[in-house]
């Protein structure tokens, strides 16, 4: 199905005279706006408040966003609380795996996915990720409700500028945080409110993956190929658990997920868990009888990429030195 609506719309855009290209990051355009509606304004003026980098975020940075049931309500392999921890621990070694976002203006940035590096600049509350530990319940419930409002949504006025500072715990509770005339809250509000939210992992009754750049052309099969094999096989799983601990025995100063989107599989302890994983993913997908384009995409990215401590971020590099 998604191979078709691309193939649509390559379709449509060659039809103008344009054609669709697969970045983490734009490498030549300075980030412009288009969208004119209430959110984009306001979110806009959000993010100015902190310096350039949510324009960069909005108006340049391209995912591919893998979405995978939550998992069960249950303590075992198969229940969220798992699955929620497999996902963070080895989403550094996707960072790294699926990096492409190397330049900016055209100029090499000196990381591997500046997209990354973009997401890591802007207000923590709402892209860092959660506490991974722990009931996730918990966790998302505390991230959202401590995270600042982005926007207020007003049905008789287009501007939903939220005030400076003021998180959705502050507005529910009332008091001297809230600007006097503030209306006070509604469920739709709070559904809106993390519809705002843009950390590594989102739950959204099912889990979104954000943390991976957009690929060229069909590469988007072999995230969502590797993604799928490694939380819906419990060997898999498991290999994938062992294969990221020592990513996160190491933290150092810029922790696992800057140093994936900063050195990409250059790094040992990246490389390691991702050759595993992918390896892990391999044998997951031939015991699920996964149709062969899709092991054979798996397969051929792990040949060009990972074995070789590469990603595709490598092949935007050489081109502009060639």
């Amino acid at each position: 199905m998604t191979g078709r609506d691309l193939a649509a719309l390559r379709d449509a855009a060659a039809a103008v005279g344009l054609e669709l290209c697969g970045y983490g990051l734009d490498p030549l355009r300075p980030p412009r706006r288009v969208l004119d509606l209430p959110r984009y304004a306001a979110m806009e003026r959000f993010f100015d408040r902190q310096g350039p980098w949510g324009r960069q975020m909005m108006c340049g940075t391209a995912s591919v966003q893998v979405c995978v049931d939550a998992g069960q309500d249950s303590p075992g392999e198969n229940g969220y609380r798992s699955r929620w921890r497999l996902l963070h621990a080895i989403g550094p070694v996707l960072v790294a795996a699926f990096a492409n976002s190397p330049l900016r203006g055209g100029k090499p940035t000196g990381w591997a996915s500046a997209r990354q590096q973009v997401w890591a600049n802007m207000d923590p509350g709402r892209t860092r990720a959660p506490v991974a530990d722990g009931d996730p319940r918990d966790a998302w419930t505390a991230y959202a409700l401590d995270a600042q409002l982005m926007c207020i949504r007003q049905a008789d006025s287009p501007d939903w500028t939220s005030p400076p500072g003021l998180t959705f715990r502050e507005w529910l509770r009332g008091g001297p945080a809230v600007p006097p005339g503030l209306r006070s809250p509604e469920p739709d509000d709070l559904e809106y409110h993390l519809s705002t939210l843009f950390p590594p992992v989102r739950p959204r009754g099912h889990m979104e993956l954000r943390m991976i750049d957009a690929q060229p052309a069909d590469g988007w099969i072999v995230p969502a190929a590797v993604v799928v094999a490694l939380t819906g096989d419990d060997r898999a799983s498991a290999a994938a658990m062992a294969a990221a601990e020592p990513v996160w025995a190491r933290e150092g100063p810029m922790g696992p997920w800057l140093r994936a989107a900063r050195c990409g599989p250059a790094d040992p302890d990246l490389s390691r868990a991702a050759k595993q994983c992918f390896e892990a993913a391999a044998g997951a997908l031939s015991r699920s009888g996964a149709p062969a384009p899709i092991q054979r995409a798996v397969a051929d990215f792990t040949e060009r990429y990972v074995l070789k401590d590469r990603c595709p971020a490598d092949d935007q590099l050489e081109g502009v030195v060639a």
